[in-house]
């Protein structure tokens, strides 16, 4: 995969006003810190999401998504500069190819497929359990409606909880090593159906405007105390790859962070009760 030059962050200025002035904020703060340089190695299921959650976050369709259509071998990175930033996203094959799978809601909170633990353990063994104190945990599909009876903060949460117990259990994580560093949870919903707010934002159904949060969250990653993760060129670029000498994902003063895309499943329609597919 050749280094991309970074264009014009032309996508920045097609966001509502509102969220236009919280990412200025968000990545202004960065710049206070001497951060001009972030990048993003998303990883996660096939067919899940990943790209259509880079195409929110950065606004423009920077990645090809096609229905029913297998990812492509080599990863695929995307840049964008502002006023000085830039903004580097590589969007990587799925480790699996998930296909779709009903899963019941209740299945959903209860549990994490064997596909699941497949991925985190091959996270794990691929850059060591380090980088989980350099992750960021996204749910997809963020828009379905909880089963009757449980609150959409209720069944979000513990959607969340579950993964984050398979990755503490598949990356052999003990609890008091990584009591100072709790893996950020986002929820994001990319279809066209996500409702909007007043300021033209688009919004979950708690009425969280989903992609500040997103970017707050990648922020305040980006910036802990964490130390950085060296990649291996091989692993970005493909089993062909030179193995001459490794690649720093680039960032200022050393900081490093990943975005690890994750979701329990593809989910093909809303939950009209209980019972409804996800």
């Amino acid at each position: 995969m050749g280094t991309p030059l970074p264009r014009e962050w032309v996508g920045l200025q097609q966001f509502p006003a509102a969220t236009q002035t919280k990412l200025f904020e968000l990545l202004g703060k960065l710049k206070q810190k001497n951060v001009n340089t972030l990048t993003i190695l998303v990883m996660g299921k096939g067919g899940v999401g990943k790209s259509s959650t880079i195409n929110s976050l950065i606004g423009e369709q920077v990645v090809r998504v096609t229905a029913f259509q297998s990812e492509g071998l080599r990863p695929v990175m995307a840049s964008r500069s502002w006023a000085g930033f830039t903004l580097n996203v590589i969007d990587t094959p799925g480790f699996v190819e998930a296909g779709y799978v009903n899963h019941q809601a209740l299945q959903l909170i209860k549990g994490v497929d064997d596909l699941d633990k497949q991925i985190i353990r091959a996270i794990t063994n691929s850059f060591g359990k380090e980088i989980w104190r350099k992750s960021l945990l996204v749910l997809t599909h963020a828009q379905l409606c909880p089963p009757d009876g449980l609150s959409y903060d209720v069944f979000s949460s513990k959607r969340s909880e579950g993964v984050l117990k398979a990755i503490r259990i598949g990356a052999r994580i003990r609890k008091k090593d990584f009591d100072d560093s709790v893996i950020p949870v986002v929820l994001v919903e990319n279809s066209g159906r996500c409702n909007k707010n007043d300021c033209d934002e688009k919004i979950l159904l708690n009425g969280d405007a989903w992609i500040p949060n997103l970017v707050k969250a990648i922020t305040s990653v980006a910036t802990n105390k964490s130390q950085a993760i060296v990649v291996s060129k091989k692993l970005v670029d493909g089993s062909d790859a030179s193995d001459k000498g490794k690649l720093w994902i680039p960032v200022i003063l050393g900081l490093q962070w990943f975005v690890i895309k994750w979701i329990q499943g593809a989910i093909k329609k809303d939950i009209a009760t209980g019972n409804g597919p996800i």
